[in-house]
């Protein structure tokens, strides 16, 4: 076996320490993308048999507790909320969480040591998000169940550190005892295999989760994705926050303003505010920001997620069996 962990007797589900933590039979995660992760999205993943993440990054607390209420009414399978903890209503999300009793939290964007205790201390299960060994190494001394290693590959904000997930995953590995969950550059059982292999025991999905009918991203955007080729996303804004967005006429603005050595202050200008929200929910694809990771250059078409678990799963068995087989 080329991982740590194994299948169940009758081969449709699995057994490690990723689906023992968070009660699911497929270590499949669905990444909480800003303006694509709602509850539909999550439901559907949860009720084929991974795990739902709802994306507060893009919602009022009011939003939030709506989106946590639907989830319920559409299912009981385990769910998560994906916590942005630099998001400006931070303390009032976490309220909210443990009010509605949210039973896993991945964090983000912040110093895990903020919230982890109070959230393990109301029962919840908490991963957080990291680009390198070094935070992978400072999120198990804050107490965190889990960790996601995101390799630049992927979506959205990212690491500045740039390093590939070939090369993150056995260094995160290396650095901690705690269950590794492996992102960035991943969409196909295949892909999910060699993550396993290099010590991850799960895997979190972005993009190929964007691309279906559930995600509440708009049409165009979706659209865009399957329309992306090699060479289509780049990672820009660098002086601000490392994000890796598709290729338009704003990113075209952002090399200009680059280019001519714009400091901090003209790129935040630049940037301005809501401009994620205006192309990946209003659909602008000119002059929104097109936030979506290198794997989108393979996927070809748009499906319900719950089609998508099981492609991911049964490739990923197949994989195992025949690693060679092309």
């Amino acid at each position: 076996m080329l991982f740590e962990g194994k299948f169940t007797d009758d081969q449709n589900g699995f057994n490690n320490r990723i689906t023992r933590l968070f009660g699911i039979p497929y270590p499949i995660i669905q990444a909480g993308m800003i303006w694509a992760s709602g509850w539909r999205l999550a439901s559907a993943v949860s009720n084929a048999g991974g795990l739902g993440i709802i994306g507060a990054g893009s919602m009022y607390p009011h939003i939030l507790r709506e989106h946590i209420h639907k989830y319920k009414q559409a299912g009981d399978k385990p769910f998560a909320v994906n916590l942005p903890l630099l998001y400006p209503d931070i303390e009032q999300h976490v309220a909210i969480i443990i009010e509605e009793k949210v039973p896993v939290v991945f964090t983000s964007a912040g110093n895990p040591k903020t919230w982890t205790a109070k959230l393990k201390d109301n029962g919840i299960t908490v991963v957080h998000v990291v680009s390198s060994a070094k935070f992978a190494k400072k999120c198990q001394d804050a107490g965190v169940d889990a960790v996601v290693a995101e390799g630049f590959e992927a979506g959205g904000h990212n690491g500045r550190e740039e390093t590939t997930s070939l090369c993150l995953i056995p260094a995160v590995r290396q650095a901690i005892d705690i269950p590794l969950i492996a992102a960035g550059g991943i969409a196909t059982g295949r892909a999910m295999l060699a993550m396993m292999a290099l010590g991850a025991e799960g895997v979190q999905v972005g993009s190929r989760f964007v691309c279906s009918p559930e995600a509440s991203s708009h049409q165009l955007f979706k659209d865009a994705i399957v329309a992306a080729g090699e060479g289509d996303t780049v990672l820009a804004l660098k002086e601000l926050t490392p994000v890796r967005l598709i290729k338009n006429e704003f990113y075209k603005k952002v090399e200009t303003a680059v280019a001519q050595c714009t400091d901090v202050e003209g790129m935040k200008a630049l940037l301005g505010r809501g401009r994620a929200k205006q192309g990946m929910f209003e659909g602008d694809m000119t002059e929104g920001e097109l936030e979506i990771g290198q794997v989108s250059s393979i996927i070809n078409n748009i499906k319900p997620a719950a089609d998508i678990v099981a492609e991911i799963w049964a490739e990923f068995k197949l994989a195992t069996a025949n690693p060679f087989l092309y």
